[in-house]
C-alpha cells in the first residue's frame, strides 16, 4: 500500500495519480512505497519518493560459474565445489583461540 503525503496545500486525486504515473513511467520495474508531494510557492511541486525494497540475491563465483545457489548442480559439479579449498576470514578473537589450540 502506497503512502501519499501532501504538504502546503491540497490536490485532487487526478493530480496525485498523474504524479504517481509519472514516477512509475520513469521507474517501470519498481513499486512506490511512499510519496511526499510538497507544493511550492510558484505552483511547482517537489516529489520525494521511496521504493519498496527489492530483495537482493547473493551471487557467488564458484568454480568459474556465477551462481546464486548450487542446489540445481549435478553431482560432479557439487563434488568439485565440495573439494575446493575454502578461504575463511576469522576475526582476531577466534583466530587467536585457534592458534592457542594448535600450540597446546
Amino acid at each position: 500500500m502506497m503512502e501519499v503525503k501532501i504538504t502546503n496545500g491540497e490536490m485532487t486525486k487526478a493530480e496525485i495519480l498523474g504524479y504517481v504515473k509519472y514516477i512509475k513511467d520513469n521507474n517501470p520495474k519498481r513499486d512506490i512505497q511512499e510519496l511526499n508531494i510538497t507544493i511550492c510557492d510558484n505552483d511547482e511541486v517537489e516529489l520525494e519518493y521511496t521504493f519498496v525494497p527489492v530483495p537482493i540475491e547473493r551471487i557467488r563465483r564458484i568454480t568459474g560459474y556465477l551462481v546464486g545457489t548450487i542446489d540445481r548442480w549435478n553431482d560432479a559439479k557439487a563434488a568439485e565445489e565440495h573439494d575446493r579449498v575454502k578461504h575463511v576470514k576469522f576475526d582476531n578473537a577466534i583466530s587467536n583461540e585457534m592458534e592457542m589450540e594448535q600450540i597446546v
